[in-house]
């Protein structure tokens, strides 16, 4: 029996970011077929296939853009907005989980690094429910559970840092918020996991590992695996943000 679920389990989240995606793209062949397969009928061999290509990218970028949008609304729709939770990852409120993750997996893995950073990213995560502040940055697209993180005015997170509200615990999945305070930096490649609050200016040191549920007081500045408080001299290393 956990065979069978192990292998018709994933199959209805397939089939959810196959539905996102083949609706977004439904905008991208509807372009393509209106406005340029009109203009590239007449166009000599020798230029169609060039001319040809740039339209498939214009294509491809207007499905991502539309995923941005197409995949919140499902997510509202289908009620993945998360709740804090600690329990079996096996169901109906777990469930949640799975529509919200599989819609964020689907535009992260497909279009979200071309417009990491910038404000369609912010847009999009904004839409999903992440709650953002002003001047904020966000130079990374491993964010998971967008709907239970906050961030504070002025937040830099750095590339490729790792920002998830959930993690498992002796066989439990559990789902808790993180909140990161205003000026607070998330340094490059960090993790940050499920239930962690930094506080305002704090620093968190590139490559550096969070626990869950730890709280950085504001100011500090934590490094290292797991992270901890570390005392920097003046001139010392920077932060690692980028």
């Amino acid at each position: 029996m956990q065979r069978v679920l192990a292998l018709v389990g994933p199959l209805p989240f397939i089939a959810l970011a196959v539905f996102a995606a083949g609706l977004s793209l439904g905008v991208a062949v509807w372009l393509f077929d209106g406005v340029f397969a009109p203009l590239l009928t007449p166009v000599s061999s020798a230029w169609r296939y060039p001319l040809g290509g740039i339209a498939l990218a214009c294509c491809y970028f207007t499905y991502g853009l539309s995923l941005l949008l197409v995949a919140p609304l499902l997510n509202l729709l289908l009620g993945g907005r998360l709740q804090p939770y600690r329990g079996s990852a096996v169901s109906l409120t777990a469930l949640r989980w799975y529509v919200h993750c599989t819609l964020t997996l689907v535009v992260r893995y497909s279009f979200l690094e071309f417009v990491t950073p910038s404000p369609f990213a912010q847009l999009y995560y904004r839409l999903m429910g992440m709650r953002i502040g002003r001047n904020v940055t966000i130079n990374s697209t491993a964010i998971a559970d967008p709907s239970l993180i906050e961030l504070a005015d002025g937040v830099t997170i750095g590339g490729s840092a790792s920002v998830m509200a959930h993690y498992a615990q002796g066989g439990y999945l559990v789902i808790a918020p993180v909140r990161i305070a205003a000026g607070a930096t998330i340094g490059l490649r960090a993790i940050v996991m499920g239930g962690v609050e930094i506080g305002e200016k704090a620093k968190l040191l590139a490559g550096s590992f969070v626990l869950p549920n730890t709280r950085i007081p504001a100011g500090e500045t934590w490094a290292g695996i797991p992270a901890q408080r570390v005392e920097l001299e003046r001139g010392g290393p920077a932060n690692g943000a980028g």
